[in-house]
This record gives C-alpha cells, sequence and structure tokens, in this order.
C-alpha cells in the first residue's frame, strides 16, 4: 500500500543530504533511518545508560590518560 505524506521543506532538505545515491527514494532513506534505529536495542540502550551512570560517578578516564596507559 502506498501513501503520500507531507514533509516542509527543511525535513525534504535533511532527507536530500541523507542519500547515498541521487536516485535513491525517500522511501530507501526513511527504511535506512527505521533500520538503524531498531539497531539500538533494550540492550544497548541499557549499556549507554550505565556508561552515563559510570561517567557522573567519576569512574572513567581521559583519552589523554589512556594513551599514557597504552604508551600511545
Amino acid at each position: 500500500m502506498k501513501t503520500t505524506i507531507q514533509i516542509s521543506n527543511n525535513v525534504k532538505s535533511v532527507l536530500d543530504k541523507m542519500k547515498m545515491m541521487e536516485r535513491e527514494t525517500y522511501n530507501e532513506v526513511i527504511e535506512r533511518m527505521i533500520e538503524d534505529d531498531l539497531e539500538l536495542n533494550e540492550k544497548t540502550k541499557q549499556e549507554i545508560e550505565e556508561a552515563r551512570k559510570r561517567v557522573k560517578s567519576g569512574k572513567f578516564i581521559t583519552q589523554e590518560e589512556a594513551k599514557k596507559r597504552l604508551g600511545l
């Protein structure tokens, strides 16, 4: 089933920039966006939240410290 939707010029412009190929359809662009969003599953969301808590509690090292520890 096909349907028509209305989008603002701004959204159209963003979708145009997201096209991987000139002839890619807006439907294909939107399908990729949905697929990318679905890949961020519940486990990943939980891991991100746990990482945020570690950062807030100060349980992290800086990039500079990581380089020192790795000898870079």
